[in-house]
Order: C-alpha cells, then structure tokens, then sequence
C-alpha cells in the first residue's frame, strides 16, 4: 500500500515567525526598561525668586552639579512664582531671602520631582549656610499621598481603551453601531474608573464631574484609535494598535515619575500617545483646576478623529465591496 504524500512546508515562515517574535520581544524590552534604567531629570522646568547675581549663581550651581536636569526660570516675586506652578509652567520654585531659601513644591505635579527639589534646595540651602523651608503648593490628597493610584491607573486605562476597540470590532458590526459602542464603553468606565480613584482610593481631590469627563474623553480616544486601526488594517492593526498604546503608549506616559524624567525625547513623544496625553489631562483637571488642558485635549480629539477617520474609510471599502461582489457573480450569468 502507498504510504499519502506529504507536502514539504518551506522553513521561511517558521524563521520568519521566530526572528518576528524575537524583534518583538526586544522592543518590548527596550520600551519598558529604556525608561527605567535612563530615568533622570531632563530640562525639568523650574523658577528662582532672588536678586540677579543670587539667580545666576543658582542657576550655574545646578548646572554644574546636574548638567541638563533644570530649565530655570527667574520670577521676580513668590507670588508670581506660586502663579507659574498653580499654571502647569513650572515644577516648583526656589525662593531665596534674608530668613533663608524656602523651597516651593508640587506633590500632585509628579511625587517624584517634588522630592528631587527637595533635596536640591536643601542642599542649596546647605552651600549657602541657611535653613531651608519646604512649601508644598499643590499637595496630593492624605489618602493617597503619593497619588500611586495615578500611576497604577496607566495601564488599565490604556488596556481597558485596546480591549474595548478589539471587542467592538469582534462583536459589533457597523460604523454606526460600533461607535455607539466605545462612546457608552467610555462613559460607563470613565465613570466607574474616576468613582474607584476618588472616592474609594482616594486619589482624586477635584471636580468629580470634570474628572470623569477627562477619563471618558481618554478612554473615548484610546478606543476609537483601536477600533479604526483594526477596522482599515484587519488583524494586523491589532500589533499596531498594541504597539502604540500599550508597548509605546503606557511606558512612555510619565505617569509614574514625570515626562521629564524620561530620556530625550521620548518624554515628549510620549505626551503625544493617547496614555500619556489622557493621564496629564487627568492630573491637571483634577489637581490644578483645569490648568495646562488645552494641548493634552487637543492631542486626545486628534487621535479621537483619527480613529472615527478610519472607521469610516473601512466601513465605505465593505460596502463598495459588497456591491461589485454582486456585480461580477451576476456578469456570467447575463453572458450565458
């Protein structure tokens, strides 16, 4: 008896699928621990309130220790200074005077800037043989001090956006249908999301109203970008669609120290992804009343139009589809 033929699958796609993975598996790498291993202050944006010569020793002091950590900015007054932090301008603040140098912080900005000031100031406090105060601004709530719940907050908010968009594309046909569907997706989780982080963590201080109508906003985004990649792209657009939100977008959002502590430039690429924009509107919005929102919004209804973009695109390629389909079936028949 014959033995049935087997047919020699080439190795190509088997090489092919390894090197793919292996690609992946070390951009993931570089992604999640470029930001760790290289994090450090980078043009951190700061204030000086002292007489001129005073400012530019400062500025020259910090310079030299740490070259390229801080942007100073010379205020001529606290109050002006107070102004530029309460404005999203600054981190925080270095106020020299005769009683000493009082050190302006904002805790809700980033934890982790706010006690790099610190130390700094302290120690120029130290060079100059005075006291040093600490005056934290804006401070985090007393539940939360650390406003962990922020950071810890990234990554649902940028996997719950993708999963959303893969589910809809899966489960929900129809350009109309599947927009309504991230829309009541991003109202129901932003405000289930801004309920857990505020009055159950503790996190969250500001408008609950106005907090919940960033989330949604983000989350609205974030799903849309998914829903219209994967709509045009089919499953491929699924890896784009990961890459950029969660490989690319959730590393890279500075929730967990600040944008300014990553490396150049992927701090500010960064802001420009759905997660980091979505966690800066959210800090500001709830923190500092609204500050600074005008370009993370922007950059989040950009996405969101690019995403609804999209949509439409494949939605009129399937049904141009399914009408020639009909028309060429039918070109036989009329023939014969």
């Amino acid at each position: 008896m014959s033995q049935p033929s087997t047919e020699r699958q080439s190795w190509r796609p088997v090489i092919g699928l390894a090197v793919g993975l292996s690609l992946l598996l070390s951009a993931m790498l570089i992604a999640f621990g470029l930001p760790a291993v290289s994090s450090g202050p980078h043009d951190v944006p700061i204030a000086v309130v002292a007489p001129e010569e005073a400012a530019a020793q400062i500025a020259g002091a910090l310079e030299q220790a740490q070259p390229g950590a801080f942007d100073v900015t010379v205020a001529s007054s606290q109050d002006e200074a107070t102004e530029m932090i309460l404005d999203r301008d600054v981190y925080g603040a270095f106020v020299v005077s005769a009683d000493g140098v009082t050190v302006d912080i904002a805790t809700a900005a980033s934890p982790t800037v706010a006690q790099l000031l610190t130390a700094v100031g302290e120690g120029v406090a130290a060079q100059a043989g005075a006291e040093a105060t600490v005056n934290d601004v804006v401070p985090t709530s007393a539940d939360d001090p650390r406003a962990i719940g922020l950071s810890a907050g990234a990554l649902p908010i940028a996997l719950g956006g993708f999963i959303a968009g893969v589910a809809t594309t899966l489960l929900v046909s129809g350009t109309g249908r599947r927009l309504v569907a991230v829309g009541a997706f991003a109202v129901i989780a932003g405000l289930a999301m801004t309920a857990i982080l505020q009055f159950w963590f503790g996190t969250f201080t500001g408008s609950f109203w106005a907090t919940s109508a960033a989330a949604m906003l983000g989350i609205l985004a974030t799903s849309a970008t998914v829903l219209g990649v994967e709509s045009l792209l089919g499953r491929p657009g699924i890896g784009v669609a990961a890459l950029l939100i969660v490989f690319l977008g959730n590393p890279l959002s500075g929730l967990t120290s600040a944008p300014e502590m990553l490396p150049t430039p992927w701090g500010a690429i960064g802001q420009l992804l759905p997660p980091g924009a979505t966690g800066t509107l959210l800090r500001n919005v709830a923190f500092f009343d609204g500050a600074a929102t005008a370009k993370p919004i922007l950059v989040l209804l950009c996405w969101l139009a690019l995403g609804a973009a999209l949509l439409v695109i494949a939605g009129a390629r399937s049904r141009r589809t399914a009408r020639e389909v009909p028309a060429a079936a039918s070109e036989p028949l009329a023939a014969a």
